[in-house]
């Protein structure tokens, strides 16, 4: 028979325990896993949240850039890690689309991650070549209806959200365009850059950069309003389009099993971090904005997750895209 005075003992011991952890946690330097390349926008992304929550949390916040496999390995990497608040992950809509395109995913992810919230919310946009022959969204529907197997689009990886965008946007014109993928958005941006390949659909964190320099052309916005930062350029609602409307969220994620003193230390700082003026402007300035302090927690980034899984991971299956 139980002793009752063994279960209370066993409930201090815990209490105890979480409360140590709770006032000591973090005490060394934590690594924040980016799943893609280096140079890209998630990398760009991950290292404004991971200087600014270091401020909060106390100790040093480590970018890890484990790149490959649509950011599958270094989600099983974080998967498999420790769930001691140390290791995280900042991904965006790969993390939805897995489970569609990889029949063997080593990795759940809902089962195996607890969420932390969301971080940021971001627009895309079509953009091609400097010297492509169209100027306006009337001009490019028209010319890659004509034109498409002469049409090459680039895009990130297979499950990327410039692939995405890029299967939405040939869903909704009823093309089939020349996919070129590539390892990563900076490698598919430099080459549109060069005249390698001649269309992106993909984030403004990336592109608005080139674009404002000249380097390359925003035809539209994707949805059904224009950008702060490309008033000029019109939306693809303006042009009739329908079913193209893709937007990008980053969110932050921990393994499963992490303590709940860390999960709660770092949603304060994820918080805190979306509304620091200097987060907001960096954020601003790449065509993104951060989220709301309600969309910075767990209850907000898991019901975005299984939204994403839901509508993406259709629009994956019926394309018939398989992960490599």
């Amino acid at each position: 028979m139980n002793c009752p005075c063994i279960k209370v003992a066993m409930v201090l011991t815990v209490g105890f325990v979480l409360q140590s952890f709770a006032q000591d946690y973090p005490n060394h330097p934590i690594t924040m896993v980016m799943p893609y390349a280096p140079g890209g926008p998630g990398d760009v992304i991950t290292r404004v949240f991971a200087q600014e929550m270091q401020k909060t949390l106390g100790q040093q916040i480590v970018v890890d850039n484990t790149a490959g496999a649509s950011g599958s390995i270094g989600t099983a990497k974080v998967a498999r890690s420790k769930p001691d608040g140390y290791t995280l992950l900042m991904i965006h809509v790969s993390h939805a689309t897995n489970a569609a395109m990889y029949k063997n995913l080593n990795y759940h992810p809902v089962d195996d991650f607890d969420p932390i919230g969301r971080a940021t919310s971001g627009p895309m946009v079509i953009v091609t070549r400097s010297d492509f022959p169209v100027k306006d969204i009337n001009e490019f529907i028209a010319y890659i209806k004509a034109n498409q197997s002469k049409v090459s689009l680039a895009h990130a990886g297979v499950g990327s959200a410039s692939h995405l965008c890029g299967l939405m946007m040939m869903n909704a014109l009823n093309v089939k365009l020349n996919e070129i993928p590539y390892k990563g958005t900076a490698p598919a941006l430099n080459d549109l850059m060069g005249g390698q390949v001649d269309v992106l659909c993909d984030q403004t964190s990336g592109t608005i950069p080139t674009v404002l320099g000249g380097k390359i052309r925003a035809i539209a916005a994707i949805g059904k309003s224009r950008l702060p930062s490309l008033p000029q350029v019109p939306a693809v609602a303006e042009a009739g389009v329908q079913g193209l409307d893709i937007n990008i969220s980053f969110g932050l994620y921990a393994p499963k099993g992490t303590p709940k003193p860390a999960i709660d230390k770092l949603i304060s700082s994820l918080q805190k971090a979306v509304t620091e003026p200097e987060v907001i402007k960096r954020l601003e300035s790449m065509g993104i904005s951060a989220v709301s302090v309600d969309q910075a927690k767990p209850e907000a980034l898991r019901t975005h997750l299984k939204n994403e899984m839901e509508t993406l991971g259709s629009l994956l299956t019926k394309a018939g895209v398989k992960g490599n």
